[in-house]
């Protein structure tokens, strides 16, 4: 296969040989070691005539049951399926719909995300109504069968004025949920409107209102996941958790450590890094299963230097690495994203995202994945 000629962020240019050795086919029951979602993409599709791309219903599907089939789980219309980021309530609530369905068939983990992005953008908005629009959607999730995760809001982040504005909010959704939800601290980096949630900028009294929140009803909490990147704090968190409620992590950068735990206590995990290392992730939750650490570790470590690029500042533009990977590996026919987010990332950072995917294996095809990457390339004028 010829090799490929790829723009680096100085201007210049590397030559990058296609891999040879792809890894296999792979399929396996749940992790048993730990719970492990992915927070899976939407697969999009052009349509100009609609003003813009539309979600591919087929190809999004496809790739859930391919996650399933991995051993892995879904986190399904999170920040990943760009929520918030042109994927509005309406369409949200069509793909929850479908993919619980989807999950029922094939007996796979489903958790949704629920939020307040029905509630109109840009203006303030009261408690009440905040609360109203949390239980419209959480009430949506329970009812086509799946857990929920209870997203950070923007809408509460602007009118929140005290922490015990939050432990309201919350505390009042826990206890009207029929089943045990997973909250979420989605951090000012992944989203810098959710800056001061909590009702505080220091962590530090930020976890206190977290942690009172699960105390309050830790029956009715499966677990928090935590997106801070900050591995230090999310092993605070979970040895203050009580017992029974999961620490997820979210940590893209730190994610092999925390999952592999120090011995005494580990995370589960909810990462929009398994999105695209989701054949890795099912090979090293084997591991773990096998009582293999060392392996575990040896499997999932090689992959950080990928996930720290894509999750790379600004981080919230993560999904384009992702959506990108996905179309390289033939897991969808176009390289769209909703709101034309596609073009949120340089050439050469989507360069680097192609190599080092290859360089793992993570292609099924690499002589599509190259032949696709080629394409890009000309489109953008930088091709050989």
């Amino acid at each position: 296969m010829n090799g490929i000629r790829l723009p680096s962020a100085d201007g210049g240019f590397r030559l990058h040989r296609p891999s040879r050795h792809p890894l296999g086919p792979f399929t396996r029951g749940p992790a048993r070691s730990r719970v492990l979602y992915s927070a899976a993409h939407v697969a999009t599709a052009p349509a100009p005539e609609a003003g813009g791309p539309v979600v591919d219903w087929e190809a999004t599907l496809a790739f859930r049951r391919r996650l399933w089939a991995l051993g892995l789980g879904v986190a399904e219309a999170m920040d990943t399926a760009q929520r918030g980021m042109g994927l509005d309530w309406t369409a949200a609530a069509e793909l929850i719909r479908r993919s619980a369905a989807e999950a029922r068939t094939v007996g796979g983990r489903i958790v949704c995300g629920a939020g307040t992005d029905q509630l109109p953008a840009g203006r303030p908005h009261h408690l009440a109504a905040i609360t109203a629009a949390y239980e419209e959607q959480l009430a949506y999730v329970e009812s086509c069968g799946a857990g929920a995760v209870l997203m950070a809001s923007r809408a509460l982040a602007a009118a929140a004025r005290s922490p015990e504005d939050y432990l309201e909010v919350y505390c009042g959704l826990l206890r009207q949920s029929t089943r045990p939800v997973v909250l979420h601290w989605l951090g000012p980096v992944f989203d810098p409107e959710l800056k001061g949630y909590w009702g505080h900028e220091d962590l530090d009294e930020a976890t206190d209102v977290v942690l009172k929140i699960v105390s309050e009803c830790p029956e009715r909490v499966d677990g928090i996941k935590i997106s801070l990147l900050d591995a230090e704090r999310e092993c605070d968190i979970r040895r203050r958790l009580p017992a029974g409620v999961r620490c997820y992590t979210g940590d893209d950068h730190h994610y092999p450590q925390l999952i592999a735990g120090d011995g005494e206590l580990a995370s589960d995990a909810l990462l929009g890094i398994f999105d695209p290392i989701a054949p890795i992730a099912a090979r090293a939750a084997q591991a773990l299963d096998l009582g293999d650490p060392d392996g575990f570790r040896a499997l999932l470590d090689p992959t950080v230097s990928l996930a720290r690029h894509l999750f790379a500042p600004p981080t919230r533009h993560y999904k384009t690495g992702i959506v990108l990977l996905a179309w390289l590996a033939g897991y969808q026919e176009h390289f769209t994203l909703l709101g034309g987010h596609q073009s949120a990332r340089s050439l050469p950072h989507l360069a680097t995202a192609y190599e080092r995917a290859d360089l793992l294996g993570l292609f099924p095809d690499p002589e599509l994945a190259a032949d696709r990457m080629r394409a890009l390339l000309a489109a953008h004028g930088a091709g050989a």
